[in-house]
């Protein structure tokens, strides 16, 4: 409990959490917004109101990068292990205080967007969340803005650099899953098996039919069930954090 209390005290007495969480939240609902005051051909379905969950957690996830790069920027890392000689105890802790932080924060976005939506909407009539998977398609997001925190974590942590992985984990997400599609022959099979394009059917997929427009809806994404699809996002964020673990146990601070 100390070492989650120290990790909670080094993440909020700086001023990039509190940036990061305010423009995740500014920038997701903010955007729901907009599209949902000007949805006006059909009623609104609850996936619609989450379609901008992604922007949120980009900036999650570089604010979890950030919560490591941060302590080896300052030095303050070296102290940190120091009192914790065996290394894992105080990044398992950072990785539960921050991933906690990014949960919380992911719920706040998803319930934002949606309660923005009903009031904005000229239609909200296919808004109401009436099944498991409406609720999957809201409150997974905190979820999957866990995970990612995790991810992004174990980026930090085997990097060490704020630059360098806030450029791997931006470039990843935005850039890289979309080109590798146009490689020849074998670029739509690695597509559909890249992390950030499988985790979207979780939000995604299996949507109500009959809450959206004929041939509407998002399109049909890897071969995974969407709670597969969230298991799998989940084990590579998970697979990455531990090799950081490994790395930074085995190297000089």
């Amino acid at each position: 409990m100390t070492l989650l209390a120290v990790e909670r005290i080094k993440l909020f007495t700086t001023r990039s959490p509190w940036w990061c969480m305010l423009l995740a939240l500014g920038l997701t609902v903010g955007l729901t917004s907009i599209i949902a005051a000007n949805w006006d051909n059909a009623p609104m379905p609850v996936i619609g109101s989450v379609f901008t969950h992604t922007f949120g957690l980009y900036v999650i996830m570089v604010m979890a990068a950030l919560a490591v790069t941060t302590e080896y920027r300052f030095g303050t890392i070296k102290a940190t292990f120091q009192a914790v000689p065996d290394r894992i105890s105080p990044l398992v802790a950072k990785a539960v205080v921050v991933s906690l932080l990014a949960g919380l924060v992911g719920e706040a976005v998803a319930f934002g967007s949606w309660g923005m939506s009903w009031v904005l909407a000229q239609d909200n009539s296919q808004l109401a969340l009436n099944s498991a998977n409406d609720w999957r398609h809201v409150a997974g997001i905190g979820l999957v803005y866990a995970a990612g925190a995790i991810l992004a974590l174990g980026v930090g942590a085997l990097v060490r650099q704020t630059a360098g992985a806030v450029s791997i984990i931006l470039v990843f997400a935005l850039v890289l899953e979309s080109v590798v599609g146009f490689i020849p022959n074998i670029g739509d099979d690695i597509q559909k098996w890249m992390p950030f394009t499988v985790v979207s059917k979780f939000i995604f997929g299996d949507p109500d039919a009959s809450s959206l427009p004929e041939g509407a809806g998002p399109p049909v994404v890897g071969e995974l069930p969407p709670w597969g699809s969230f298991a799998y996002f989940a084990g590579i964020a998970l697979v990455i954090y531990i090799i950081s673990l490994v790395v930074v146990k085995r190297r000089d601070a």
